[in-house]
C-alpha cells in the first residue's frame, strides 16, 4: 500500500501525536526492507525529512522520538533526500541523540530506563551510519565537527563497563566508516591512542585471560564466540586495519612495539577460536590475517612464542599451531576460488613475509606445500594439492595474484632459481624470473635477499633421481620419449630445413606478429635487435680502445 507522506507531515505540523505515531509506524512497516525508492515521490520524502529533523529537535516524547528516528533511518538510505540531515545542525542533533556530545539524551529517555536510552542511541547511530556512508559532505563535516572524539569517548566507556551495551556495535560501525572514508581521521585516531582502546575492546569481546606477557589462555573446551561478539570483533579488526596499515614497513619505537606485540598475542587467539557460525569463523580469520599483514613484521614473532604442547604442531622445536591455522585458512581460500585477489593475496603475502623472516615457519610450510618430489609424470600445475593450486595461480591473469603466489613458492625454495624451476617448471617460473632479472638462472640464491635461510641442501628422492634426466625443464614433468623428427635426413636436408625455419621467423618478425627476444647480461628479456646493436657497439668500442692502446704503445 502507498503511505500518505503528506498526511504524516500534516499530523506533525498540527501536533497530533497519536496520528504521527500511527502513520510513522505504518511507513516504517511498509518500507522496512526498501533500499531503492520511487523517484516520483522523492520531493515528498525530502519534505518529510525536513519536517522530521525539525521535529526531533523539539521536546518530543521518547516513544515518538524512537519511531521518528526509525523513519529517518529508512529515508537516509536515499542519497537524494539527505540534504536536511547533512547540515551541521542536523548532524549535531543526531550526534546528541546518539550520545556523542556532552549534552546527552533527554531526561525522559533516562527515566524510561537503560533499555529506552540504548534504543534511542542505537537508532540515532544507525541514521548517522547511513548518512556518513551515503554523503561525502557529511564525511567532511564529521571531521570538522570533531565527532570522532565523542565517538572514541563513548567506545572507551563501553569497553570499560562490565557488560557491553547493544549500542557498541553501531559505535564501531560508525568508527569504521569514518576511518575508512576519511584518511586524516584514521591518522588522528591512531595518534590519540586508538590502537590501545580498540585492543582493549578486542580483549573484552574475547574475554581474554593472560598466561604470560604475550600468551593468552586458549581453552579447547571454551564455548564458540557468540554471534553478537563475533560481529563486534569484525568491526574492531577492520578499524584496527584502517589505522595501522601504514605501519607495516615502519620501525616501531619500543612503546609501539610492546603495544603491537600485545595486540598480536590477542590476534593469535582470533585465529585459534571458533565462532558459532562457520562463515563467521572464516570471516574472523580473514580480517585477522588482513590486520597481521598490516602490522610491523618484527612484532609477529609473538605468534611463535607459545611453548609447544604434546599435541601441538611443531617445527624445529617451535610451536606451529598458529601457522597451521594460517595454512588451513589459505587452503580453504584456494579451494573456494572466489574473489581470489581480495581473499587470497593477504594470506599469501603474510605467509611469504613470515617464511622469509622465520626459518622454522618456512620449514614447516614447505613440508606441507613443497614436499620432496616423487611423482613427476604430471605437470606441476595439475592436480588439487596446495602446490598445484598455487602454481596455477603463477600464470593468473591478475598480476598481483600471480606475483604473490610465485613469491611464496620462491621463498619456500629459499629464493634459489634452480630449485624454483625444479618444482614449478620453467614455463610457470618465467614470469617471476623475468620480473626479478633472473632469467639467466645461475642456479644460486639472489644476492640481495634478506631472508633467513638455513644452508641445508635440497635432497632428491630416489624416485626423482631415477628419472631426473628425462624431465622437461620447461614443463617440469617427465615427457614421453619422442622420435627424432630429423631422423633419416641428410646433412643437406637438415640445413635446408633450418634455413626455411629462419625465413619463417624473419617473416613473422618483419610483420610484427612476433618479436624475437633474448636475455641480456642482467638476466632480463630485451628485444633481440637491441641486444645485437648493443653487442656490436660494445665490440666497436672495444676495438677502438685496442687501436688507441696500440697507437699509444707505438708512440712510447
Amino acid at each position: 500500500m502507498d503511505v500518505d507522506l503528506e498526511g504524516i507531515i500534516h499530523c506533525i505540523k498540527e501536533g497530533d501525536e497519536s496520528g504521527v505515531q500511527t502513520r510513522l509506524q505504518e511507513f516504517n512497516k511498509e518500507y522496512a526492507q526498501c533500499f531503492f525508492f520511487d523517484a516520483e515521490e522523492r520531493h515528498r520524502r525530502k519534505n518529510l525529512t525536513v519536517v522530521l529533523v525539525r521535529f526531533i529537535r523539539t521536546a518530543v516524547k521518547c516513544h515518538l522520538l524512537r519511531v521518528s528516528l526509525r523513519t529517518l533511518r529508512i529515508l537516509s538510505r536515499d542519497k537524494k533526500v539527505l540534504a536536511p540531515l547533512v547540515t551541521d545542525n542536523g548532524l549535531l542533533t543526531l550526534a546528541k541523540l546518539a550520545g556523542l556530545t556532552t549534552t546527552g539524551v533527554s531526561d525522559e529517555a533516562k527515566e524510561d530506563g537503560e533499555s529506552g536510552e540504548e534504543a534511542l542511541r542505537k537508532e540515532a547511530m544507525k541514521v548517522l551510519c547511513n548518512v556518513v556512508y551515503n554523503s561525502t559532505w557529511a564525511q567532511e563535516r564529521v571531521s570538522a565537527l570533531r565527532l570522532l572524539c565523542g565517538l572514541t569517548e563513548c567506545l572507551s566507556s563501553s569497553v570499560s563497563s562490565s557488560s557491553p551495551s547493544s549500542v557498541q556495535f553501531y559505535e564501531l560501525r560508525l568508527m569504521f566508516l569514518i576511518t575508512a572514508l576519511r584518511p586524516e581521521l584514521s591518522t588522528q585516531l591512531q595518534r590519540e591512542g586508538g590502537v590501545s582502546i580498540l585492543t582493549a575492546a578486542l580483549e573484552s569481546c574475547l574475554e581474554v585471560r593472560w598466561k604470560d606477557q604475550y600468551e593468552c589462555v586458549l581453552d579447547p573446551a571454551a564455548n564458540p564466540i557468540s554471534l553478537e561478539a563475533s560481529q563486534r570483533l569484525l568491526e574492531i579488526l577492520k578499524i584496527l586495519f584502517n589505522i595501522t596499515h601504514s605501519s607495516h614497513r615502519q620501525e616501531p619505537n619500543e612503546e609501539d612495539a610492546t603495544l603491537y606485540r600485545h595486540l598480536v598475542a590477542i590476534l593469535r587467539l582470533c585465529l585459534m577460536r571458533k565462532c558459532t557460525l562457520s562463515d563467521d569463523t572464516d570471516e574472523l580469520q580473514g580480517h585477522t590475517v588482513n590486520l597481521l599483514s598490516a602490522l610491523p613484521l618484527q612484532c609477529l614473532d609473538v605468534l611463535l612464542m607459545v611453548p609447544p604442547q604434546p599435541d601441538s604442531e611443531q617445527s624445529l622445536g617451535v610451536n606451529m599451531d598458529c601457522v597451521h591455522a594460517l595454512l588451513t585458512f589459505m587452503e580453504r581460500r584456494l579451494e573456494a576460488g572466489d574473489k581470489i585477489k581480495e581473499k587470497l593475496t593477504p594470506i599469501l603475502n603474510l605467509l611469504t613475509e613470515t617464511c622469509r623472516a622465520h626459518r622454522e615457519t618456512r620449514h614447516y610450510i614447505r613440508t606441507h606445500i613443497l614436499p620432496p618430489l616423487t611423482d613427476v609424470s604430471h605437470r606441476p600445475e595439475e592436480g588439487s594439492t596446495m602446490k598445484s593450486r598455487l602454481i596455477r595461480l603463477m600464470t593468473h591473469l591478475d598480476t598481483d595474484v600471480k606475483h604473490c603466489a610465485a613469491d611464496l613458492i620462491f621463498v619456500l625454495c629459499k629464493e634459489n632459481v634452480r630449485r624454483f624451476v625444479k618444482y614449478t617448471g620453467y614455463g610457470n617460473a618465467a614470469g617471476l624470473l623475468a620480473t626479478r632479472g633472473l632469467l639467466g638462472g645461475q642456479g644460486c640464491r639472489i644476492s640481495n635477499s634478506d631472508g633467513k635461510y638455513s644452508s641445508d641442501s635440497d635432497s632428491d628422492t630416489e624416485e626423482y633421481r631415477q628419472v631426473r634426466d628425462r624431465i622437461n625443464p620447461v614443463t617440469g614433468r617427465m615427457e614421453v620419449e619422442q622420435s627424432d623428427p630429423m631422423e633419416g635426413m641428410t646433412e643437406e636436408e637438415k640445413e635446408e630445413e633450418a634455413k626455411r625455419l629462419i625465413m619463417l621467423f624473419n617473416k613473422l618478425s618483419s610483420g610484427k606478429i612476433i618479436q624475437p627476444m633474448a636475455v641480456d647480461s642482467e638476466g632480463k628479456l630485451v628485444p633481440l635487435s637491441g641486444l645485437r646493436d648493443n653487442s656490436l657497439t660494445g665490440v666497436g668500442r672495444s676495438e677502438s680502445e685496442e687501436d688507441g692502446e696500440a697507437e699509444d704503445g707505438e708512440k712510447n
